[in-house]
């Protein structure tokens, strides 16, 4: 891994620090998160501007996955809390410790991008059934 000193606006390393910690991260792991996030949906060109809190992070599978910005939390978890245990939005968010609106959102996504997410889902399905 690669150092690289990186000075900050006062007010925004504040910000980055209340965010980190309200996630329970160090401001590394979230200064890490954030540009990682942010170039990997750059490269990709895959968030749908329709839904401005999802984008897209390479998972340990290497397949891109929807997930809510700024947090590890991907749309996929929160649709299966949805649709599979019939959790609604404000059990998703209280779950998550999350506005109840992007639990809203992520749903709106899972709904607009069903079939990629249940691929998704198909695929970690046979993935750990191929390894147990």
């Amino acid at each position: 891994m690669a150092r690289y000193p990186l000075n900050l606006p006062l007010e925004l390393k504040r910000e980055a620090e209340q965010l980190a910690d309200n996630q329970g991260i160090s401001l590394n792991q979230f200064i890490l998160w954030s540009v990682a996030e942010k170039v990997g949906s750059l490269r990709q060109g895959l968030d749908d501007p329709r839904f401005p809190n999802i984008t897209y992070m390479r998972g340990m599978s290497g397949f891109p996955m929807p997930v809510l910005r700024g947090r590890n939390l991907r749309v996929q978890t929160i649709s299966i809390e949805n649709t599979k245990w019939k959790q609604t939005p404000a059990q998703i968010s209280a779950n998550h410790d999350i506005d109840e609106k992007l639990a809203i959102e992520a749903l709106a996504f899972y709904e607009a991008h069903k079939a990629e997410i249940d691929e998704n889902i198909k695929h970690e399905i046979e993935l750990e059934a191929s390894h147990a």
